[in-house]
């Protein structure tokens, strides 16, 4: 019990505190020479230490001073603003002025994280900060510190209160929802998304319906119309259950980051995204997932339960620091995928070098089914083009980062030119860019 009372004692002497004593200690010093002062000196001290003692007093007396929860989700957004609440409630009768440091998961290396605020007696109030995250796992908060002010100013009492919390940080759920809602209201354009002009027509029945001025008269259904005795038209909808399948390349290439995010991470949001939509528009969405081997694998389906599965799969990915093996790419996919489908590959290709090894298997991939590549630009060296050059060093960094950024078109040419279609974006637009090529192939009747 003494053990339990001792520990729950925590407190510091406060900056008013210090900046006494000093002046008392001055006042000794100059006593040394106006020996009078001497007693003034003693007076201050004692009354120094009868405020510090009831400023003890006040400080702990009662039960409870003050409590603080932590409010948040159990899973957080990679790459988004998640939401944080503390509530703190004040149980004295009287105002309170105090210090709030949340302890942060060690992967935000936030050291400084602090509130300072006042708080009315019998009050409650609401601290809310927003955290990104950059990776995906599990992110610990630790307790809620309060630094309360003693009434008399002499105190600091230290109240260690909350509970540690465990989050997950899963992909881009939030970006998700918000592209969801778009598909939903048809306002993908709004969302980076912009609207194609189809090419062709679907063969995929849904209805006949009254013939509306403006109609296409090659759509007259004669024998419907013969039985009316007025123009019926037969109306067609979108084909469906089409397979859309993301293979995502976990290498070492996909490991380089980009404002603090790895490109496997753009890949799986831009994954978890897209998949959504492949959904609302009735196709089917599967995953395969590789590095030197064949990690992860999700047959393409509509099911309901389809986005839970591919979001816990997704969450688990990590890069590894070998190359990645497209040989067993383009076997497991042979093996496993045997309906024509658009495969979305997410890769890096840093060099055409890099590209020439891989264009043979590439190629085959792409005799069996719709195969798009998307890798990605490198907007540091974007950066660097745009920078003027004044010293030879300068000349030769800016001439560099053109010779990459020329490079990276030739791979796009390289691919068209055999039938393989490639899509270079800068990963911040990873996700628009790719739904947009998408929501395009579809338009197009590709598969």
């Amino acid at each position: 019990m003494l053990k339990q009372l001792l520990y729950s004692i925590s407190f510091y002497f406060s900056r008013l505190f210090y900046i006494t004593a000093a002046c008392i200690i001055a006042l000794f010093c100059v006593a040394y020479f106006f020996p009078p002062l001497v007693e003034i000196g003693y007076i201050a001290a004692l009354c120094l230490a009868m405020l510090v003692v009831i400023d003890f007093i006040i400080s702990f007396a009662g039960k409870k001073t003050l409590t603080a929860t932590r409010q948040c989700s159990e899973r957080f957004s990679n790459g988004d603003e998640n939401k944080v609440a503390l509530h703190i409630t004040n149980h004295r009768n009287y105002k309170l002025r105090l210090i709030v440091i949340d302890e942060l998961p060690v992967q935000f290396q936030e050291r400084n994280w602090q509130r300072t605020l006042t708080i009315d007696g019998n009050n409650t109030v609401l601290i809310e900060y927003t955290l990104k995250p950059l990776e995906r796992g599990e992110y610990g908060f630790g307790i809620i510190n309060l630094l309360v002010y003693s009434p008399l100013g002499m105190l600091v009492r230290h109240i260690k209160t909350g509970a540690p919390q465990t989050v997950a940080v899963y992909p881009s759920f939030m970006q998700m929802r918000r592209y969801q809602l778009l598909a939903v209201t048809n306002q993908l354009q709004e969302g980076g998304s912009r609207p194609l002009r189809k090419i062709g027509q679907s063969l995929e029945f849904e209805q006949i319906r009254d013939y509306v001025a403006g109609d296409d008269y090659r759509n007259i259904n004669w024998q419907a119309t013969a039985r009316k005795n007025s123009l019926m038209m037969n109306t067609f909808m979108d084909e469906r259950s089409q397979q859309i399948v993301c293979l995502i390349d976990k290498g070492r290439t996909m490991k380089m980051p980009f404002e603090g995010m790895t490109l496997l991470d753009y890949a799986i949001n831009a994954t978890l995204v897209l998949s959504n939509i492949v959904l609302l528009k009735q196709d089917k969405a599967g995953l395969l997932t590789f590095s030197k081997h064949i990690d992860q694998y999700v047959p393409a389906d509509k099911k309901s339960t389809q986005i839970s599965l591919l979001l816990e799969t997704l969450y688990r990915q990590q890069t590894s620091f070998t190359d990645a093996d497209f040989e067993a790419l383009y076997t497991t996919v042979r093996y496993r995928i045997k309906q024509r489908s658009l495969l979305i590959l997410f890769t890096n290709f840093e060099s055409m070098y890099g590209l020439e090894r891989q264009l043979p298997f590439l190629k085959q991939l792409a005799g069996h089914h719709a195969l798009l590549v998307v890798f990605f630009e490198n907007t540091e060296l974007f950066e660097l083009q745009q920078q003027p050059a004044v010293t030879l060093e300068e000349v030769y960094n800016k001439a560099i980062a053109n010779k990459f950024a020329l490079e990276k078109k030739q791979m796009v040419k390289e691919l068209q030119k055999h039938g393989i279609m490639a899509l270079l974006t800068a990963p911040q637009k990873l996700t628009a860019n790719t739904i947009n090529r998408y929501l395009e192939i579809k338009a197009r009747q590709v598969v």
